[in-house]
């Protein structure tokens, strides 16, 4: 099954600035991550994300087409990136998002990508794997 990994910051934390040792070690954590990933077969694709504040936002209503600039709604925290993922189910999903960086930094919302046909009734859900906080 894929495995969508919303990486998340908080909304006013800014990543390290390119060349310093800060960002030099982000980059090396990230790069194991993601090679870890690709050698066991999982990563699909994997990318960060502009700033929310670089967004456009797109409805329709009444058959006109709207831009805003910027996010479609005010957050507390915003996307920095994704990678998604093929599992055999969500407990390997998990054991994935907890190696990478965001994990431990700030947060990885895992979410199943669900087939067109919907989700696969014979995948089997296995107990929780970790103890889940209250949001």
């Amino acid at each position: 099954m894929k495995y969508l990994l919303l990486l998340q910051r908080g909304a006013g934390e800014d990543l390290p600035e390119f060349g310093t040792p800060e960002a030099t070690a982000m980059v090396s954590a990230w790069t194991s991550a993601t090679d870890a990933m690709r050698a066991a077969g999982v990563l699909i694709d994997c990318a960060p994300l502009a700033s929310a504040s670089a967004a456009t936002t797109v409805r329709v209503r009444d058959g006109q087409t709207l831009l805003t600039d910027g996010p479609a709604a005010e957050l507390k925290e915003q996307v920095g990136g994704y990678t998604l993922m093929e599992c055999a189910d969500l407990d390997e999903a998990i054991k994935w998002a907890a190696s990478l960086p965001a994990a431990a930094a700030a947060s990885v919302e895992i979410r199943p990508v669900l087939s067109p046909r919907g989700p696969d009734p014979t995948a089997p859900r296995t107990p929780d794997p970790a103890p889940r906080t209250p949001n």
